[in-house]
């Protein structure tokens, strides 16, 4: 089915057939390649709702897997407490500070001596205060490190400033200094 000008021009000679079928497929391939026409208002309207709608889910989703991840970080905290804490007998009182408020809990001589050399920690747990061996309290900072009351073995617990301190350097204290 070819154009009735095409025949024409082959019966008259000015055209060969390789010539004619190379027009042809130049043709059809201009014709596949237009561009579509151009999405109308609805499409583009559909087609923004359906990002929107999702990103909220992979917001939501998100947010999903990370209270999933919280609560189980708590209840390994929980389980790496009930496993580990140190039993508290004894009649001190040992004085530590929870945010703004003081607490104390009682111990004997041994635990408050392992407390000051850092070898015990307090965490929070539940309603109240454990006592933690150094390597329980390592796992249990990695989990959730507000929950580490007190820890003199890291160190962080420095009540004064260091720049303080580079300060007061300069002023040397005599040493037969008699308070």
């Amino acid at each position: 089915m070819r154009n009735p000008l095409q025949e024409q021009l082959l019966k008259a000679g000015l055209v060969n057939k390789t010539k004619a079928a190379q027009v042809v497929r130049e043709q059809a391939k201009n014709h596949k390649g237009k561009t579509p026409a151009p999405p109308s208002a609805e499409q583009v309207e559909a087609k923004r709702l359906q990002a929107e709608k999702a990103e909220r889910d992979r917001a939501l989703a998100a947010e999903r897997n990370a209270q999933v991840r919280a609560n189980e970080a708590h209840a390994q905290v929980r389980q790496i407490v009930e496993a580990h804490k140190v039993k508290r007998e004894g009649e001190i009182a040992y004085r530590f500070t929870d945010g703004d408020a003081i607490k104390d809990v009682l111990v004997n001589e041994a635990l408050r001596a392992q407390l000051a050399s850092g070898t015990l920690v307090i965490v929070r747990h539940d309603q109240g205060y454990e006592l933690l061996p150094r390597i329980a309290a390592d796992k249990v900072y990695a989990r959730d490190a507000a929950l580490i009351v007190l820890d003199h073995g890291r160190g962080e617990a420095s009540s004064g400033n260091s720049d303080d301190d580079e300060y007061y350097k300069q002023f040397q204290v005599p040493d037969d200094l008699i308070w």
